[in-house]
């Protein structure tokens, strides 16, 4: 199909209506997605980058500079902190679910359904659980500790979800050919399948790191709102999303907010770029 002329393609098209329908949706489908990026794009860098002066990267927050560098680092630790608690515990879920429960299990099923229910919960909800149980249960008070085990545990069934579906692509054959070498269960796991699944793996953890760095409402219920950079753990501060809620919130500093809008896009879009080169070499490797 790929070698017919533009000719022939119409022809077939005349023949069957509905498959040119379907294609003039697909494209009509793509040219939106991408332009409505594109504008959401263009929009912030247009009405932000104006704004962005010095005094927006001095190390302490005041009400006339408005400085991000607070908040840019206890976004940084906030995000480090919330993967290191739940990546190795969705992969290793995952790995115990693809590699070595039984097919048919209805434990696998009702966890499967549950992963999927609680990736649809509005973060909100994440936010008042945390604030109750670890704000004010575990006497944590509003700190980076306390947003970080709330954000680790929204983002955990995206996790566990994508690097299931990650090592379930995997083939089988990979499997098969490593157990007739002599290769053990453990072995086989953490030699051929997982560095086979490193991409999809890779993908769950950009999709979290995305939802943390963006996430506004359970953070302020859990790590507070203090722009300043924390002392320790349990100190309370602002992420560069809260940040920015409170500047456009407050309606007098919506410049600034416009501004941390261009640097908290850059943050991510550095973020997904290491990912993706760290995924390139680990693949080569």
């Amino acid at each position: 199909m790929n070698h017919l002329t533009l000719s022939d393609r119409l022809k077939s098209y005349k023949r069957t209506p509905g498959s040119f329908l379907v294609m003039l949706l697909v494209v009509l489908s793509a040219v939106a997605t991408i332009a409505a990026l594109v504008f959401l794009i263009l929009y912030i860098l247009v009405n932000g980058i104006p704004y962005i002066n010095a005094d927006l990267f001095s190390w302490t927050y005041t009400s006339e500079n408005c400085s991000v560098i607070p908040a840019a680092i206890n976004t940084v630790i906030m995000a480090g902190i919330s993967l290191l608690l739940a990546v190795p515990v969705g992969i290793g879920s995952a790995i115990y679910l693809v590699e070595y429960a039984k097919k048919g299990n209805k434990l696998v099923k009702v966890i499967r359904v549950t992963a999927e229910t609680l990736t649809g919960i509005p973060s909100i909800v994440y936010g008042l659980f945390g604030m109750l149980f670890f704000v004010t249960a575990l006497k944590w008070k509003f700190s980076i500790l306390a947003g970080a085990f709330t954000l680790a545990i929204m983002i955990l069934p995206v996790i566990l979800r994508t690097t299931e579906e990650a090592l379930l692509s995997v083939p089988d054959s990979y499997r098969e050919g490593s157990f007739g070498l002599g290769a053990g269960k453990l072995r086989t796991i953490f030699k051929i399948v997982l560095p086979a699944a490193v991409p999809g793996i890779l993908s769950g953890v950009i999709l979290a790191t995305g939802r943390i760095v963006g996430e506004t409402a359970a953070l302020i219920y859990t790590a507070g709102t203090v722009a300043k950079i924390p002392n320790s753990a349990f100190s309370s501060g602002r992420t560069l999303a809260v940040h920015m809620y409170l500047l456009a919130n407050e309606g007098l500093h919506v410049n600034q907010a416009y501004a941390t809008a261009v640097i908290l896009l850059i943050l991510v879009i550095g973020i997904n770029t290491l990912s993706s080169f760290i995924a390139k070499k680990i693949s080569k490797a």
